[in-house]
C-alpha cells in the first residue's frame, strides 16, 4: 500500500496524500501546536479543539487553491471549518479501530518525499533544515506522517473495494447518451422606460445599499526580507570574485559548435569491408574536383542524409564510435577526413561549421561575477534571516519594529487600498489576500508571507476604513437604470409564468406563443453534448421529469441574460451504448467505480460525523451536532 501511495504521490494522486501530509507544514504551521491557554477554541472533535487561528491557515490555504477565482469569504471559511472536522473525526475513528503502520514502513516513505531529497536521496540536512523552519521535533513530524497515512490507507481501502456492474455501466450510457424531443420559447428582455417613482427609487436603494458602496479599504506596514537586499552587504575583494568566476566559469563560456556531413559506404550482405573501403578511398580522392554535398548525394549509402549533402547536424561527442568521434572532432572546417570505419561501414567525414569554444574574460563579466557572487553567498543569509524573521515577527506580534531592528529592515507604509486593487506590493493579489485576513484586521503581524523565493514579507494592520455607502444623491442615475432592468426582468418573469400556466392547462405552445407574438424553436434528438445549445438551458431540459401519459412536461429556465425560456419536453429516448463507446468501456468503468468509491467513502464520514462529539462555537458555521 505504502509503495502505491509514493507511486501516485508522484501523479495525479499528489493532491491528496502531499496535502494531508503537509498540514503540519502548510496548513497550520507552528501555531497549531502552541496555546498560550487564552484562547478559546471555536469547536472541538472530542477532545481535539479548533481555534480561530487554525480556521484562518486553512481559509488562506484554501484561497490559494482557488487560483484567484472569486469566492463568497464566508462560505470558504464555513468549508475549511468543515474540512478540519472531517480530518479529524476520520483520524479518531482510525485510531479507535486501532490501524497502525510500522515505524519502519514510515521512515521509508519519509525517504522518499521530494522535500527531503538531493539529486535523488534522501538529504538529513535538508530533512532537519526543513523541521527546523517549523519548530517541530522529528517525533512529532513522524506522528504526523503516520496519521496521514494510516487516514490515507483506511480511504484506499474503501476506494479499491468498490466496483461497478454491468448493469452500472449500461445504465450510466443509456443515462448519457439519452436523447430528449423539445420545442421551447425565448422570452427577451424589453429595456424598461418608465420613470420610477421616488419611493420607487429609495426603496431600491434601501435594499441594495451594497451595491453603492466605497469599498472596504486598508493600509499596511510591512518589512521585507530580500535575498537581493541582503547579497548587496555582501563584501567582496577582487581575489574573492576572481576565484569565484575561476569555480564558474562555465557559466560564462560557450561551448564549441560544430556541424559535420558525412558520406556512408556500408558493410553488409551485399558489400564487404575491402570493397567499402575502396569506395570510400576513390570517393575521396574525387573530392579534390568535385563538391562534398553532390558525391554524398550521388554515392553515399545513408540516402536519407545524402539528399541533404550527407548533413548529420551539430555533431555531439560521445553519439557515434570512438573513431567516428575522434576524426570528427580533430578536423578544422571545410576538412575531410581519411576513411573512418564505424559498426555501419566506412564514412568520409566533413566539419562544414565550426565555432570555436569562447569563455568571456574576466574583466568583461566582473561586474555580473561580483553580483552572482554575492548572491550565492547571501542565499545562507537569507535562509537564516527568514527563520529569525518568523520566529520574532511571531513572538512580538504587536509591532514589526523588533523584527525591523533585529534583522536591519525598514519598516515601509502602503496606500490604502481594496480587497481586488492595489499599487506598489499591495498589487500583488498574496498580499492582499493575507492583509484582509482575520490575523491581520485583528491587529497581529502576519505570518511572513513568500512573495517570491526570493521576498518574504511581513504585513501589519496601519489603516481600516470598512466599506462606506455613498449618498442617494450621488448614485441616483444608477438605481433608476437598475430599477428598470428589474421591471423589466420581473416583466419577463410574469410572462413565462402566465405562458407556462396556460401549457399546463392544455393549451398548444404554438398558440400561446402566437399570442405573445414570440417564434417556437424545436429540438429534436438533442443530446447532453449538443453543440452550439445554450448549455444552461440544456442542463434543465435534461433535469426535467420524463412526461407521463403522453402529455409534455413544462419548465421555465431562467437565463443569465435575464431572458426566460418557456420549454416543452415532448419525449424521451433512452440512449443506447454505440461502438465508440464499447471502446471506452474499461475508462468509464473505472470512472463509475472511483464516482462510487468517492461516494461510498463520503457517505461514510458523514455517518461518523454524525455519531461523532462535535461542538462549533464559531457563528455562522454547520450547527452544532
Amino acid at each position: 500500500m505504502l509503495t502505491k501511495i509514493r507511486e501516485k504521490s508522484q501523479g495525479a494522486f499528489a493532491g491528496v496524500i502531499l496535502t494531508v501530509i503537509c498540514v503540519p507544514f502548510v496548513l497550520w504551521g507552528i501555531n497549531n501546536y502552541i496555546n498560550d491557554g487564552q484562547e478559546a477554541p471555536i469547536a472541538s472533535v472530542g477532545k481535539k479543539d479548533f481555534y480561530q487561528r487554525d480556521v484562518n491557515k486553512a481559509y488562506e490555504k484554501y484561497q490559494q487553491s482557488l487560483g484567484g477565482i472569486a469566492a463568497d469569504e464566508q462560505n470558504i471559511k464555513s468549508q475549511s471549518l468543515s474540512k478540519l472536522i472531517k480530518d479529524e473525526v476520520l483520524l479518531q475513528y482510525v485510531h479507535q479501530k486501532g490501524l497502525t503502520i510500522t515505524d519502519d514502513a514510515i521512515r521509508d516513505f519519509v525517504y522518499t518525499l521530494p522535500y527531503f531529497q538531493t539529486d535523488g536521496k534522501f538529504d538529513e540536512a535538508k530533512y532537519k533544515q526543513l523541521l527546523s523552519s517549523q519548530r517541530m521535533a522529528s517525533p512529532e513530524f513522524v506522528a504526523q506522517i503516520k496519521n496521514a497515512l494510516v487516514m490515507e490507507q483506511f480511504q484506499q481501502s474503501i476506494l479499491n473495494s468498490s466496483f461497478a456492474t454491468p448493469y452500472d455501466i449500461e445504465r450510466v450510457f443509456k443515462i448519457q447518451n439519452q436523447q430528449r424531443d423539445v420545442e421551447y420559447v425565448t422570452i427577451p428582455v424589453t429595456a424598461s422606460t418608465e420613470i420610477p417613482s421616488d419611493d420607487a427609487i429609495n426603496l431600491y436603494y434601501q435594499a441594495h445599499q451594497t451595491q453603492y458602496q466605497l469599498p472596504e479599504q486598508m493600509s499596511v506596514e510591512y518589512i521585507e526580507l530580500s535575498l537581493e537586499d541582503l547579497a548587496k552587504t555582501i563584501e567582496v575583494t577582487d581575489e574573492k570574485v576572481k576565484a569565484f568566476y575561476d569555480e564558474q566559469s562555465a557559466q560564462y563560456s560557450t561551448p564549441e559548435r560544430r556541424k559535420i556531413s558525412h558520406i556512408l559506404f556500408e558493410i553488409n550482405d551485399k558489400q564487404d569491408e575491402k570493397t567499402a573501403l575502396e569506395k570510400a578511398n576513390q570517393a575521396k580522392v574525387a573530392l579534390a574536383n568535385k563538391d562534398f554535398s553532390a558525391v554524398a548525394g550521388e554515392l553515399s549509402d545513408d540516402k536519407l542524409t545524402g539528399k541533404n549533402g550527407g548533413d548529420l547536424g551539430l555533431f555531439s561527442a560521445g553519439v557515434m564510435e570512438k573513431d567516428f568521434d575522434a576524426a570528427a572532432t580533430a578536423l578544422k572546417q571545410g576538412e575531410v577526413s581519411v576513411p573512418v570505419k564505424s559498426q555501419f561501414g566506412y564514412h568520409l567525414v566533413k566539419v562544414t561549421e565550426l565555432t570555436p569554444a569562447e569563455t568571456k574574460p574576466f574583466a568583461s563579466v566582473k561586474t555580473e561575477v561580483t553580483k552572482a557572487y554575492q548572491k550565492a553567498q547571501a542565499e545562507n543569509l537569507f535562509y537564516q534571516q527568514g527563520e529569525s524573521l518568523t520566529e520574532i515577527s511571531y513572538q512580538n506580534s504587536d509591532n514589526l519594529q523588533a523584527a525591523a531592528n533585529q534583522l536591519h529592515l525598514t519598516i515601509k507604509k502602503t496606500g490604502l487600498f481594496t480587497k481586488t486593487q492595489g499599487e506598489g506590493i499591495a498589487a500583488d493579489e498574496k498580499i492582499r489576500g493575507v492583509a484582509f485576513s482575520d490575523e491581520v484586521l485583528q491587529g497581529a503581524n502576519s505570518t511572513p508571507i513568500e512573495v517570491s523565493n526570493d521576498r518574504l514579507v511581513v504585513l501589519r494592520l496601519a489603516e481600516h476604513k470598512a466599506a462606506e455607502n455613498k449618498p442617494l444623491a450621488d448614485v441616483k442615475t444608477d438605481v433608476i437604470k437598475a430599477v428598470q432592468a428589474e421591471q423589466a426582468q420581473q416583466k419577463v418573469i410574469e410572462t413565462a409564468k402566465a405562458m407556462k400556466t396556460k401549457l399546463l392547462a392544455g393549451e398548444n405552445l404554438a398558440k400561446v406563443a402566437e399570442d405573445y407574438k414570440l417564434p417556437v424553436q424545436k429540438m429534436v434528438g438533442l443530446t447532453r453534448m449538443k453543440k452550439d445549445f445554450n448549455v444552461m438551458l440544456n442542463d434543465a431540459i435534461f433535469k426535467a421529469a420524463k412526461p407521463v401519459a403522453d402529455k409534455a412536461t413544462i419548465l421555465t429556465v431562467a437565463l443569465p441574460s435575464h431572458e426566460q425560456v418557456v420549454v416543452s419536453l415532448s419525449k424521451v429516448h433512452d440512449g443506447i451504448m454505440s461502438e465508440e463507446d464499447k471502446k471506452r468501456i474499461e475508462m468509464a468503468k473505472k470512472n463509475i467505480t472511483k464516482a462510487i468509491g468517492d461516494s461510498e467513502f463520503n457517505a461514510l464520514i458523514n455517518t461518523l460525523e454524525e455519531k461523532a462529539d462535535v461542538e462549533i462555537k464559531m457563528p455562522n458555521t454547520p450547527a452544532t451536532q
